[in-house]
């Protein structure tokens, strides 16, 4: 598991966490709806609260979220995927169990009392931390769990809208952003498993199933192409605005910032009830409402603001929701603008799956994921070459014209939280020392010079580590004779201090260990750092940098 092949065990692991990952997003999931059972008389409805309820709704939910935070620590408020995003590539996806706490607490409340939020970011949250929880515990090298945290994520998405194969692309896509096949399998496993356990527990219908019957002819690609280019503006208008909001609150005690989220919400909310919660609300109203384009454009601007200052502000919750909920309205206004200057047949209402690919693939900048998403929502496969038109426009727009990246990227710029690694430590992070290793040592116990040279001469394969015992712990050093650089004539003894490592390392932080040097070596431990299983010079290191290939 340490290297990066594809194994039963990591399978079956992926096929373990998915399933636990999937129980805890239904439980997530059940606990919203139980909570708005108290006051709403049909759930995600809030047209049935009065304007006041409505105002105050998201100032009681703060309350929750900041006491529950107050018992943790507040820092331990910082969930959702960007969040996990950057926890992959510094802790190969290891979370704290209070962020989750936080997460799954905080999201419950946040969805229950109206935030322009989504299910999704704590369900990414949930199956990540999950998964590598349980990686941690089995004390898997760290490549592997990040592999596992990456399973959790399909997991997670697949149970949140039973949607496996767009969950697969989006770890892909979004999360991992690579395409390999050791990770590919226990990925989809995992997504089948999150799937399954989801059909059980609440049955075959997806969320939103709004659309049943859309079709579209060559006529309508001029449309389409048109409604991409306004999708891409809109896209990156949303994105920039969200990281400006990050960037002037982000010194703001969390108190403060979430009670403005939940003022904003509640102003809103007031005057827009269709935009509060997920965003099955406001698609509903914007199908029942496709030829008033005065009240969809205010639909639309309500729920714009929610969604950016909800998110901005550091509510606990998901964007990809909302940006659907965003996409079919901008969707269906622009099909209302579109048929007045180019005549012909038209159903706005159309347009909404279509506004919901283009503008989840220029938010995201994940086209292949929202490609998928909208085929699967729909079941028609049909629309893939319509949707294909849509996303590939809004994203040239948005990306050509506007410079605009996916909005987790931006959000973690702006939050500056690492996401990125130089090219060497990327890559050597993929393969566990576990897995590179040398075995074959033999361990002397402060040698004498003559008994040490001796001992070089006679070690034919063999490395010699040299032990040298302190007043509490041990000091390990590598033996060899000359090293590079060194004149050749001479046989001096050359002993390199090393660093331990724990079995779960991967070749990134050997490198880091010996690149200062550049040369010596690490010794591997298991549990405790006198149990040494083995040993990485340098030199293998540097071969593998070198070849593409690790050899004995």
């Amino acid at each position: 598991m340490a290297l990066p092949k594809t194994s039963w065990q990591l399978c079956l692991l992926a096929i373990i966490g998915g399933a636990v990952s999937a129980l805890l997003v239904i439980l997530f999931t059940l606990s919203i709806d139980l909570l708005q059972q108290f006051y709403l008389t049909k759930l995600g409805d809030y047209t049935s609260l009065s304007g006041i309820s409505r105002l105050l709704l998201p100032i009681i939910g703060v309350c929750g979220i900041l006491l529950f935070a107050w018992l943790t620590g507040y820092h331990y408020l910082r969930a959702g995927i960007p969040f996990v995003l950057h926890r992959l590539k510094v802790s190969y996806g290891i979370i704290p169990l209070k962020n989750t706490l936080n997460q799954f607490v905080g999201g419950v409340i946040a969805l229950s009392t109206g935030f322009s939020l989504g299910k999704e970011g704590p369900a990414v949250h949930l199956g990540a931390a999950c998964c590598g929880y349980l990686g941690s515990k089995l004390h898997l090298p760290f490549n592997s769990i990040r592999t596992l945290s990456a399973c959790g994520v399909a997991a997670g998405i697949a149970a949140c809208f039973n949607t496996p194969v767009a969950a697969v692309i989006f770890v892909m896509e979004v999360i991992l952003r690579e395409y390999k096949v050791h990770m590919f399998i226990p990925v989809m496993l995992s997504a089948i498993v999150g799937s399954m356990i989801t059909r059980g527990f609440l049955g075959q219908a997806h969320e939103l199933e709004f659309f049943t019957n859309v079709a579209f002819g060559p006529e309508h690609y001029l449309p389409l192409i048109l409604l991409g280019v306004l999708l891409g503006c809109l896209a990156s208008a949303f994105n920039h605005q969200l990281v400006l909001i990050i960037k002037y609150f982000q010194r703001w005690h969390i108190t403060i910032r979430l009670l403005i989220a939940a003022v904003i919400t509640g102003i809103l909310g007031y005057f827009a009830p269709y935009a509060m919660g997920i965003d099955s609300s406001a698609i509903s109203f914007t199908l029942a409402n496709q030829d008033q384009l005065s009240v969809l454009l205010l639909l639309l601007l309500a729920k714009f603001l929610m969604t950016i200052f909800a998110i901005g502000l550091g509510v606990p919750g998901g964007i990809i929701g909302p940006i659907l909920g965003i996409g079919a309205i901008a969707g269906t206004c622009s099909a209302l603008v579109i048929m007045q200057l180019l005549p012909g047949e038209y159903v706005a209402s159309d347009f909404a799956l279509m506004g919901m690919a283009g503008f989840m693939a220029a938010t995201l900048n994940a086209p292949l994921a929202a490609l998928l998403a909208v085929v699967e929502l729909s079941n028609q496969v049909e629309l893939i070459i319509p949707a294909m038109l849509s996303i590939a426009s809004s994203c040239l727009i948005a990306g050509q014209f506007f410079r605009n990246r996916s909005v987790f990227l931006m959000q973690l710029d702006v939050q500056q939280l690492s996401y990125r690694k130089p090219p060497i430590e990327s890559s050597l992070q993929k393969i566990g020392v576990a897995g590179a290793m040398k075995t074959e040592f033999d361990l002397l116990e402060n040698p004498s010079p003559q008994t040490l040279a001796q001992a070089l001469t006679s070690a034919e394969n063999k490395a010699l580590i040299i032990k040298k015992p302190l007043q509490n712990s041990n000091d390990y050093y590598f033996a060899e004779f000359n090293v590079p650089n060194q004149d050749p004539s001479a046989e001096t003894v050359v002993k390199h201090k090393m660093t331990p490592l724990s079995s779960q390392e991967t070749l990134a932080e050997a490198y880091l260990a010996l690149g200062e040097a550049r040369c010596g070596a690490v010794y591997i431990y298991h549990r405790e750092a006198d149990n040494i299983l083995g040993y990485i010079t340098f030199e293998q290191i540097r071969r593998y940098l070198l070849e593409g290939k690790l050899r004995s």
